[in-house]
């Protein structure tokens, strides 16, 4: 546990002790406000259909996916690779911590950073919730929903940095990956036969965060990212494993 922690702690620092981090996080934030500002706007105009801001804002446009995809690879993307081409990955996998604590540290630093990224966006909320009533309940169900995919995405990232030396290389990888998890379902409506439907249709991230935008918690769709997210961790552990042996 206490190598767990010191990782953790030193990915921490390099988020936050890094001008880049305050960079990630204003662009983050305009992109969002801009976001949140376009919809807000088209609802309010008389000429098209009424609906809710915060039920579009979690997912229904393809804004929403293109923040969670670029957070899962930016963020990541640097994590074991940047350790790779330094050659402190040497040094680190010599100390007093197994590959599990050094990939479970590093993932969780990076979860709480994209946690950290995705905090100030209740603000959006207290501003509608200024105006009008609110149902807070699909509120906490979409925040579940950006948690669990992001994890997801991270996961996928984090795996993408252990395959290679070029942060670059990472990054590239990384976003294949997770366009293709985030693609995958969306052929489901091509799809012949029941089976094949039902199987795309649990792996639809789209639909997934439709629900939750709606206030239906599936724990089917929590455990897939729970399952994601175990394998991907257990693929970067091996990665490192298979490194340190060469």
């Amino acid at each position: 546990m206490s190598g767990f922690l010191a990782v953790a702690e030193r990915e921490l620092k390099a988020y936050f002790y890094s001008p880049l981090a305050y960079v990630v996080l204003t662009f983050f934030l305009l992109v969002q406000g801009y976001y949140f500002s376009v919809i807000v706007a088209y609802l309010a105009d008389p000429r098209f259909p009424a609906g809710k801001p915060l039920e579009l804002f979690f997912g229904q446009t393809i804004f929403t996916w293109l923040v969670l995809i670029f957070a899962g690879t930016f963020l990541t993307m640097r994590l074991v690779s940047e350790e790779l081409r330094s050659g402190t990955i040497e040094t680190l996998m010599t100390a007093p911590v197994s590959e599990t604590h050094v990939v479970l540290g590093k993932y969780a630093a990076a979860l709480v950073f994209y946690l950290f990224l995705w905090a100030p966006t209740l603000v959006f909320c207290a501003i509608v919730r200024w105006f009008t009533p609110v149902d807070w309940g699909p509120i906490a169900a979409s925040y579940l929903g950006i948690v669990g995919i992001g994890a997801l995405f991270l996961a996928v990232g984090l795996f993408a940095s252990a395959t290679s030396k070029n942060q670059i290389v990472a990054a590239v990888a990384s976003f294949f990956f997770v366009l293709v998890l985030f693609s995958i379902g969306l052929l489901e409506t091509l799809a012949n036969g029941e089976t094949a439907r039902a199987v795309l249709g649990y792996l639809n991230l789209w639909q997934h965060m439709d629900e939750f935008a709606k206030g239906i918690v599936d724990t089917r769709h929590l455990v897939y990212y729970a399952t994601g997210v175990g394998f991907f961790l257990f693929l970067t552990t091996r990665a490192l494993a298979a490194r340190k042996w060469r």
